[in-house]
């Protein structure tokens, strides 16, 4: 890509992203939400219809109090319908709805309908249920399994049937997974009739907080806050030669904030910035690793963090902002990875000074377009002010309604709506129709997600699995805190290579947890360390989604980009061991929650950052194979090994590793220069 341009390959360079390799990078996001169909006339304004009311009960029940044994099953109800009208049932069945999916809609409303009409009598007999009571709940676990298979694929629906069996089978497993068994009634009375089955935990975050951050997003993208924040980060960063990369960067950053969704993220970028990566000289394959990795950073970085984030918060009895407070240093030590290896970049790949066209000057767009960073902000505001998550995203989300109206090109209902005649013909086209409709719609595989691991919590609960695997696992790592952890973390990632973040977060959070609690663990911190390598197996093939869109988006090789996305996020996945490992390492966490975060060590957390923070840097350096400058064999193993050295948070070591990164330092400034020709 270096060397002379033609002017015919700049053109070819500078145009978009052709339509075909779009096209694939949809079929990835697909993949990981299902493919839809697009219906047409009455049909199609009945599912808009369905999942705008859909929206309209979510945001009444944020601001309403609705009991959650009512709340949860209506969810389902709405989730399970709006999927069986929206996923078609193979995809030869593609763009329209057939009888079979009418009678599953129904038959899912008719279940949550049982359940809710029998008030607290369904709840009291769940141990000995009657004849209907087991006939609505099995068709309503067939109806969540189907509806996961149709979002999802088969993976999730298998795991959730073995884990079923496995409760069914109990007294005739080999020890130690032997238990006294369950037979079919008494499964699914608490599956189905006590709020510790499908309507567990995980449906309780879905309904409450999941749901309102999709309509939020939705909200923003309609409101043109998307496009603001790419062309933001062009102006603040461009023409630069590491100014591609920085780009990328901060405008993953900002659009991650609100999504939570690593695909859409690096879909949503990819599609503008790759031709600018490419005009700089990054080969296909690392301009997809790199976008893959922004792409990672959105489900890390608060304010939204992903759906997991609030599935902690829920497992741990804590409040969100303490989810978020304990992001905060692992996020600005992933980007700081980031940066570094962009900055490094751009020296090995010898990068030319390269100038965009800037849309605007900063000062301009921010001018004009101030309000959209307000959306963002809003919620960590009305949280610090006392507002529970829920009311706070619902006020958020009415800020950036209300301030969407501050300008004509981004007012969610077009200025003249409502003068002149039919009234209603523009408002079905206004993107607040479009963005009521869609953050439903966009919440329905991670719902459907969130029933099916309730299913699995239910089992473990019920058999006490969680337990028998922990002990199992200190046994095979013979009691150290180390190897658990290694462990641990294995257990996660071969959970995550199946399923979605969400799920294998919930599936280890109830399986693998208590192995690292039991060894004396705070639960905060073996949470966070789940929570990242399940975040991890984003990009982990042989479903790593981010880097396969990513990959259709520069016609690079799918497998190629994650190895190179894998460069560019390895070394942030090193803390999560720092703050298991060693109590001093948890200031990474901040200590966990804003109580203990006062009485702490300050001088202890700085220490342990800038320790980390050098680990992160020499292990850049090495994967990268550049410090100063290129780097020899000798000097690459020095500086991973420091890597690893420094992240361990014992001091001998992270003096061993300092000793090793001052050694390279010192042998690339004392290597004699080439001599520039």
């Amino acid at each position: 890509m270096a060397g002379h341009h033609h002017p015919a390959d700049e053109a070819a360079l500078s145009t978009a992203v052709s339509e075909s390799a779009l096209q694939k990078a949809e079929e990835y996001i697909e993949q990981e939400e299902g493919a839809a169909n697009r219906l047409r006339g009455g049909l199609a304004a009945f599912v808009t219809l369905a999942a705008i009311a859909m929206s309209v009960f979510h945001l009444y029940t944020a601001y309403a109090i609705v009991p959650t044994q009512t709340l949860r099953p209506v969810h389902v109800a709405f989730v399970l319908f709006l999927c069986f009208l929206v996923f078609p049932v193979a995809p030869r069945f593609r763009h329209r709805v057939m009888w079979w999916d009418w009678i599953a809609a129904l038959l899912a409303v008719a279940a949550a309908w049982y359940l809710i009409q029998g008030g607290d009598d369904i709840t009291d007999r769940n141990t000995a249920p009657l004849p209907l009571d087991i006939a609505f709940g099995i068709a309503l676990i067939v109806l969540v399994l189907e509806a996961m298979r149709r979002t999802a694929g088969w993976i999730m629906p298998v795991i959730c049937m073995a884990f079923l069996a496995y409760a069914l089978a109990g007294p005739m497993l080999p020890p130690p997974w032997t238990h006294k068994g369950y037979e079919v009634g008494r499964l699914v009375g608490v599956m189905y009739m006590t709020l510790e089955g499908i309507f567990g935990a995980a449906v309780d975050v879905s309904s409450s907080l999941i749901i309102l951050f999709t309509i939020f997003g939705a909200f923003l993208q309609h409101s043109g806050a998307g496009k603001f924040y790419i062309d933001f980060s062009f102006s603040a960063m461009g023409g630069k030669p590491t100014g591609a990369g920085r780009t990328v960067v901060l405008a993953s950053f900002l659009l991650g904030g609100p999504s939570g969704s690593g695909v859409a993220t690096t879909v949503t970028l990819g599609s503008v910035a790759y031709p600018m990566l490419a005009k700089v000289g990054y080969e296909r394959n690392a301009a997809g690793g790199l976008l893959a990795a922004g792409g990672l950073g959105a489900i890390i970085s608060p304010p939204v963090l992903g759906a997991a984030a609030f599935l902690i918060a829920e497992f741990l009895k804590i409040s969100y902002l303490d989810v978020l407070l304990m992001a905060v240093i692992p996020t600005l030590l992933f980007y700081f990875a980031l940066f570094l290896m962009v900055e490094i970049d751009a020296r090995k790949y010898g990068m030319g000074d390269t100038v965009f066209e800037k849309v605007d000057t900063v000062w301009n767009l921010t001018r004009r377009y101030w309000f959209h960073f307000l959306s963002l902000v809003s919620i960590v505001f009305f949280m610090l002010w006392g507002f529970s998550p829920v009311l706070s995203v619902f006020w958020a989300t009415v800020v950036s309604f209300a301030t969407s109206f501050l300008r004509a090109d981004t007012s969610l209902l077009p200025r003249d709506t409502f003068r002149g005649g039919n009234v209603w013909r523009k408002l079905a086209g206004s993107p607040l129709v479009k963005a009521m409709e869609g953050g439903s719609i966009g919440v329905l595989n991670v719902a459907a997600t969130c029933a099916g691991a309730g299913l699995i919590v239910g089992v473990v609960t019920l058999t006490g699995l969680g337990l028998k695997f922990s002990s199992i696992v200190i046994d095979y790592a013979g009691g150290s805190l180390l190897l658990t952890a290694v462990f641990t973390a294995l257990v996660v990632w071969v959970v995550g290579l199946a399923v979605p973040v969400t799920a294998s977060y919930i599936i280890c959070a109830v399986i693998a947890a208590p192995a690292l609690t039991k060894l004396g663990v705070p639960d905060f911190a073996a949470h966070m360390f789940i929570f990242y390598y399940a975040v991890l197996s984003e990009v982990s093939p042989p479903t790593a989604l981010s880097p396969f869109a990513a990959a259709a988006i520069t016609g690079g090789d799918p497998y190629k980009t994650t190895l190179q996305c894998w460069k560019y996020t390895v070394p942030a996945f090193l803390v999560p061991f720092v703050f298991v490992l060693d109590p001093s390492g948890q200031g990474l966490l901040l200590m966990g929650s804003a109580k203990a975060l006062a009485g702490a060590n300050w001088w202890s957390i700085a220490e342990v950052t800038v320790t980390c923070a050098l680990g992160v840097a020499a292990l850049a350096a090495g994967f990268q194979g550049w410090a100063l400058r290129r780097t020899s064999r000798l000097e690459r193993t020095l500086l991973i090994v420091a890597g690893f050295l420094l992240a361990y948070p014992a001091w001998l070591a992270d003096l061993a590793g300092l000793a090793l990164v001052v050694a390279v330092v010192a042998m690339q400034l004392l290597r004699p220069q080439p001599q520039p020709a």
